[in-house]
């Protein structure tokens, strides 16, 4: 299991977890190095994360809430039994045969459509969860098909962003949906440095913005 989708399962930031493991990895004398993998953020920038094994796993949420610790465990579960040996019918027996094909070809059907049906769904949430960090709003506007002004125009006619500016309101960073930057500063005409910020949406915000402009029929065609 990546330190990504633990992140995910406990609602704790990747970030956070990270740190967790490397703690972990040190005082049990592990190399962290042997478990790190390689991602690529919004940004197409290189970005770590961890691969964890069933019984570093469950090392790592000791120190998790038991709350915390049943969402992963449930997920492990999951991953057991999905690649889980099938039972195989008794070819023998010509009635269990010909059950044990009609079977495979009713499922065989039912997954076709779900396919169909989830697949706007799996592409959206593929899309967040290889996403870690921050993105600019732009990327985001690009996301769902709406221009860069006619995004900004609807945030600040939505009080997410403040009037005349870029910066969102407090409540929706309090949210987790933003995080403002600090940027390197500028000389103005008189001479005086000047602080720069930049908004940038997490993950959470972008999940936010998707759900809330993707199906308003603003997005561009």
């Amino acid at each position: 299991m990546t330190s990504r989708e633990i992140a995910d399962l406990t609602g704790k930031a990747h970030f956070n977890v990270a740190i967790d493991i490397r703690k972990m990895l040190s005082e049990l004398g592990e190399d962290v190095l042997t478990f790190q993998g390689i991602y690529l953020d919004c940004m197409n920038r290189k970005q770590t994360e961890y691969l964890l094994d069933r019984e570093l796993t469950d090392t790592l949420l000791t120190g998790y809430s038991a709350v915390l610790r049943r969402k992963v465990i449930a997920r492990w579960r999951e991953l057991e039994q999905s690649v889980a040996a099938p039972v195989l019918p008794d070819f023998t027996n010509p009635a269990a045969a010909a059950r044990a094909w009609a079977d495979q070809v009713d499922a065989r059907q039912a997954l076709t459509a779900k396919i169909a049906i989830d697949a706007p769904k799996v592409l959206f949430a593929e899309t967040i969860r290889a996403i870690d960090g921050l993105c600019h709003i732009d990327r985001v506007g690009k996301m769902i098909g709406i221009g860069r002004t006619k995004l900004f125009a609807r945030l600040r006619e939505d009080k997410i962003l403040i009037n005349g500016s870029r910066m969102p309101f407090q409540k929706y960073i309090d949210k987790g949906y933003f995080s403002v930057v600090e940027g390197n500063p500028y000389t103005d005409s008189k001479g005086i440095s000047r602080p720069t910020f930049t908004t940038m949406v997490t993950g959470a915000g972008q999940i936010f913005l998707v759900r809330r402009y993707a199906k308003t029929g603003d997005a561009e065609s």
